[in-house]
């Protein structure tokens, strides 16, 4: 069996620090590590963002609008939250337009505004009259500027925007893929903003390449999580054992966690092969996450689970309402994705938790570890060189692992933060403030 990267030997020089200190202050949160240093156009929000926001946001200004096509669950939904919150607490005012759904109650908790519009539909013509009601909000509330965050909205958006001469923001929460020109001239919309903003290097290449956006007005800002919640030692021994049980987890196994929606490009039968080649009776592995209706798919995993004979050493356990608990119930936690992640959302907070993470080498997730200190990265679909990998992290000793989960917290909260993330796209808003008081290129011309 082939063991990628030797993670024991690169720990064994390691000195773990018992408080690993978190940055000081929220703009060093900022996704500014070496590996974003070189990229054109990257964000850096040092002391001067959080200077440029407190200049800008104040006494209900600005007005920033952002449109999703709803509010139901998803990482751009929750970006979007996060950042009507952060827009509240600098002092401006927040309104999200979507068709709705469970996570518009947040906003009001937080003092946004959430309207109600039909911007989750493809159909030409509410499109058209999605930009005639837009315009007609932008005017009524003072709008400074908008934020679309998904395709179809953002047209309706950009020509509202340009209607009424405001700055238009855009996020690439994802490469929108396209096989010819009339999908490329659908996507090209999220590269018309005055400011791109990408959630991961992988993604601000795709842009740049695709799109032709410059570094003029290429922004990577990578996504982020919230610390504050992700701490081990607020996860009580109730809350893991609650798992344990409805899981069935015998005391004496060794965890290995695979969280996403079961679809077959989360690579579930990728580390299900992995362990019938790890052959170890005191692994299990579970798979967390809902089907979402793909049925067929999970009735194809417990197929090759039965036939594997791997009944007792692997569990689909469906959705998970505490994350928290998960990863810390787990020994390692493996993305086995076999198409590019745009992020990787579970690898940061697996990392947030103190946990060694697997993933494959492909798309944003390698952006989000140092290989051979907080985790390893394998080829992609090879169950060979996983179970190597799931091998080599189980056999690390305690001081080995303590090293590697001090590494993870702190590599996490110096560039992988919900507030650096919030205040680097702040940082944006009153860049294009700024420009558009200076005199600069007026919206509507880029």
């Amino acid at each position: 069996m082939t063991v990628p990267a030797e993670l024991p030997g690169t720990l064994a020089a390691t000195e773990p620090d018992d408080n690993p200190a978190p940055p000081a202050t929220a703009a060093e949160y900022a996704s500014d590590g070496e590996d974003d240093a070189g990229f054109p156009g990257a964000a850096q929000a040092g002391p001067e963002a959080a200077e440029a926001v407190a200049s800008w946001f104040g006494g209900g200004r600005p007005v920033v609008l952002q449109v999703i096509p709803t509010l139901v669950t998803g990482g751009a939904e929750r970006g979007c939250i996060d950042m009507a919150a952060a827009i509240q607490r600098a002092g401006g005012r927040a309104l999200v337009v979507s068709a709705g759904g469970p996570m518009a109650r947040e906003l009001e908790r937080y003092g946004a505004r959430h309207i109600t519009l039909p911007v989750d539909s493809k159909n030409p013509v509410t499109i058209y009259r999605n930009a005639a009601r837009l315009a007609a909000l932008i005017r009524a509330e003072g709008v400074d500027i908008v934020h679309a965050r998904s395709r179809a909205p953002a047209w309706s958006a950009l020509w509202a925007a340009r209607r009424c001469g405001v700055p238009f923001v855009t996020t690439f929460h994802a490469p929108y893929n396209f096989k010819g020109r009339l999908k490329q001239r659908y996507n090209s919309v999220m590269a018309r903003g005055d400011r791109v903003i990408a959630v991961s290097g992988f993604v601000a290449a795709h842009v740049a390449d695709s799109y032709g956006v410059g570094p003029d007005r290429l922004r990577l800002i990578h996504r982020g999580v919230d610390v504050a919640t992700l701490v081990p030692a607020k996860v009580t021994q109730a809350r893991m054992a609650v798992l344990a049980r409805d899981w069935r987890l015998p005391d004496d196994h060794r965890v290995v966690l695979l969280p996403g929606r079961l679809t077959r490009w989360k690579g579930q039968l990728v580390l299900i092969e992995a362990m019938a080649k790890l052959g170890r009776n005191d692994v299990r592995a579970v798979l967390v996450g809902g089907d979402q209706g793909r049925t067929d798919y999970r009735q194809e995993l417990e197929a090759r689970i039965r036939a594997l004979g791997l009944d007792s050493q692997v569990t689909i356990a469906g959705h998970c309402a505490d994350m928290a608990a998960a990863y810390m119930l787990s020994d390692v936690v493996v993305s086995a994705s076999v198409e590019p992640e745009a992020f990787g959302r579970v690898i940061v907070e697996a990392q947030a938790m103190g946990r060694p993470v697997i993933v494959s080498d492909l798309g944003a997730v390698k952006e989000t570890l140092v290989n051979g200190q907080t985790g390893l990265v394998v080829p992609p679909g090879d169950a060979e060189a996983l179970a190597g990998a799931i091998a080599s992290v189980l056999d690390l000793t305690p001081l080995e692992r303590r090293a590697v989960g001090l590494e993870a917290m702190r590599y996490v909260r110096e560039r992988f933060t919900r507030d650096g993330m919030c205040l680097a796209t702040l940082a944006v808003y009153a860049e294009l403030l700024a420009e558009r008081a200076a005199g600069g290129r007026p919206a509507g011309l880029s």
